[in-house]
């Protein structure tokens, strides 16, 4: 891969990563406010949902933080790019699609394949 693409893959997820923090930081500000009390069940019960809806993004997003951060520790090693399964590169069009990929297509679509024939 050309240092260019690899210099663009490293700014784009350092920002995405400084993005997804600033927004975790939020989100510990909102739940560490003080709690309004309602009177009526139905609106307590519609902000139980709201906070748990965001949490279960929160959590996605926790995530991909990981696989950020295991991207960019690949950058650094020289093996961004490269397919951890059969040591082929990558090839732009998927990274661009998914920055934080390990496999080509060709290995994604077969894990793919045999975790739907698993049923898992």
């Amino acid at each position: 891969m050309k240092k260019k693409d690899i210099e663009y893959f490293e700014d784009f997820l350092t920002k995405r990563l400084d993005e997804l923090l600033s927004q975790a930081d939020d989100t510990v500000s909102g739940m560490t406010a003080p709690k309004e009390n309602f009177p009526d069940p139905t609106d307590r019960a519609s902000l139980e949902a709201e906070r748990n809806f965001m949490l279960r993004i929160r959590d996605r997003e926790n995530k991909l933080i990981k696989k950020i951060k295991k991207a960019l520790d690949r950058i650094e090693n020289s093996t961004f790019g490269i397919c951890e399964k059969c040591g082929e590169d990558i090839t732009l069009k998927r990274l661009k699609a998914r920055p934080v990929t390990t496999q080509c297509i060709d290995c994604k679509t077969k894990e793919e394949a045999v975790e739907k024939a698993l049923g898992i």
